[in-house]
């Protein structure tokens, strides 16, 4: 069992939208600076915003700099954005499960909570 027999990105956009995006932690800033093969004070001048100790990717159009339908940074995103939509909350939270899968293309139709409780467990990921 793996996560993919229930998710698969559909690289929509819908969770690359908005007005803020995911705070970068050190080791996202250096995957990004090394995947985009540039320094990364660089990549901060260009592509992220940074206010005080926070780092995120700007937001071009309603949308994180790095979206072009599709991520254009697929390989070196942020680890929130490799985690996303399988957000911790949804293992205890049927609501937030709802919410969720809902507004995300990339689940398998029809999926409940407790089934995806059960198939998160058998693939290992009892914390996402």
């Amino acid at each position: 069992m793996s996560v993919e027999d229930f998710y698969q990105c559909r690289q929509c956009g819908y969770c690359c939208q908005g007005e803020t995006t995911v705070s970068l932690n050190k080791n996202d800033q250096e995957r990004l600076s090394a995947h985009l093969g540039m320094p990364l004070e660089e990549v901060k001048k260009r592509y992220l915003r940074v206010t005080g100790n926070t780092v995120q990717m700007k937001i071009v159009d309603g949308h994180c700099i790095f979206y072009d339908h599709g991520c254009t940074i697929h390989e070196g995103k942020p680890w929130r954005c490799r985690q996303w939509p399988l957000h911790p909350s949804m293992l205890d939270d049927p609501g937030n499960f709802a919410v969720i899968t809902a507004s995300c293309p990339g689940f398998k139709e029809g999926l409940t909570h407790e089934e995806f409780r059960r198939k998160m467990k058998e693939a290992g990921k009892d914390a996402v």
